[in-house]
């Protein structure tokens, strides 16, 4: 039977119709339909693709469609995602390998090819700009997008212009991806997860408060494990509960983070999509195989991440103050170091002569199963000096790592041996 005119606004997700007949789509009788009172009038959306590593190694490798999938380090290290066959055993991303392959023996354990899904975010981001020019990314498979005055353009709410888009990346790039509509960011970013894979989920003015009333206060942006843990001793579970306090009280107790739960509590997010986003950090980490514990072998590991972060600086057009070495005894701990500089940089040597001197501290026999470092407290590399003012040599290894740069720019990264001897 057709449904009656009163009915909230309905989209077909298969075919894009408007109309439904008893309980189908009228056009192609799908039963992937959304329907909402404001369906047509929220224009802030988040889009996450659907296990996007997996995804894309399962489009390439038709063998692999059927078999659970698992990307991330072979032994020692974590999952990076992990198909929706492997979650069913309760594999996650974040998960350590080890207790991956215990729940799913039968997996396929792959490495990451970020270079490949690089390219592929690289798509999917240039069919989202034809929706809109404002996207903002937030990691290489997710952005959120602002839809508003899209409908005289697209002859379309944005909910049919994102439809739209769903088929698209389905149909051309060959994943899938699941979105949130809402009309806030925090809200559409909630809502993307409500309903993975193939997702199309939609919170509007009308029930956000009610929505999120139940909801765990760990569905807070920016509500990490140990402000989790702190809400909990103090008896807030749902950020219902966070409505009891004023913005007063919360940031007396929780600090700067406590306005935010204010404000997102009551589902306020004034935040626009903004499509200047700068990273705040740059950094490189690596699990090792085995746990290592001489300084030498550390440090050798130090300069592999060390190298890392100064390329993706350069090539960023950045530089960097704070230094920060990042070192795991074990599983569950993380040790970090920090030193400021006197001036930003981007170059290799002078990250290395810094980060070492934490390393050296630490490394007193002590085992270690990750090495990493970061730069942050970043700005424009434009006149930023390139010496060491505390070392003689820096002005020389500056130009010897300009010079190797532009042999690796010509030649390839891999043509030319790594500038060990930069390292003092």
């Amino acid at each position: 039977m057709p449904e009656p005119n009163n009915q909230p606004p309905l989209l077909c997700l298969d075919c894009r119709s408007r109309q439904a007949l008893d309980g189908r789509c009228a056009q192609c009788h799908g039963t992937r339909l959304v329907r909402h009172p404001e369906l047509d009038q929220l224009s802030i959306a988040h889009l996450d693709c659907d296990a996007f590593y997996a995804a894309v190694e399962k489009r390439d490798d038709p063998s692999l469609r059927h078999r659970p999938l698992i990307i991330g380090g072979q032994k020692r290290g974590v999952v990076a995602t992990c198909c929706y066959i492997a979650r069913l055993s309760g594999v996650h991303s974040a998960m350590p390998m080890f207790e991956a392959k215990r729940r799913c023996p039968e997996a396929v354990i792959m490495g990451p090819n970020m270079a490949k899904y690089r390219a592929v975010s690289r798509q999917v981001r240039a069919l989202m700009l034809t929706l809109t020019p404002l996207v903002e990314p937030l990691s290489v498979d997710e952005a959120f997008l602002d839809l508003t005055g899209t409908r005289r353009l697209h002859g379309a709410p944005p909910a049919v212009s994102l439809a739209r888009l769903l088929a698209r990346i389905e149909d051309q790039i060959g994943i899938t991806a699941s979105v949130g509509l809402s009309f806030n960011k925090f809200l559409a970013k909630v809502a993307s997860e409500m309903n993975k894979p193939r997702g199309f989920c939609v919170i509007g003015r009308a029930e956000a408060m009610d929505f999120l009333e139940d909801q765990p206060v760990r569905l807070i942006w920016g509500v990490g494990h140990s402000l989790h843990q702190k809400l909990e001793r103090h008896g807030l579970h749902t950020i219902g509960q966070l409505r009891a306090f004023e913005k007063a009280d919360l940031v007396a107790r929780y600090g700067k983070i406590g306005s935010r739960l204010y404000h997102l509590a009551r589902a306020e997010d004034p935040r626009p999509v903004s499509t200047d986003r700068k990273p705040k950090s740059v950094s490189s980490e690596r699990t090792l195989e085995r746990d290592l514990y001489r300084y030498a072998d550390l440090e050798s590991v130090l300069w592999d991440q060390v190298e890392a972060v100064s390329r993706a600086l350069k090539s960023k057009g950045l530089a960097g103050r704070t230094i920060t070495l990042k070192l795991k005894p074990d599983r569950h701990r993380t040790l970090t170091r920090a030193t400021t500089l006197a001036a930003p940089t981007q170059m290799s040597h002078v990250i290395f002569e810094h980060s070492k001197v934490l390393l050296k501290r630490e490394a007193t026999g002590r085992p270690y199963r990750l090495v990493g470092v970061g730069l942050s407290k970043l700005e424009a590399a434009t006149g930023v000096l390139e010496v060491d003012l505390l070392d003689p040599a820096s002005g020389r290894k500056s130009v010897a790592e300009r010079t190797l740069d532009k042999l690796r720019s010509r030649f390839g990264a891999d043509a030319i041996k790594k500038g060990r001897s930069l390292k003092g």
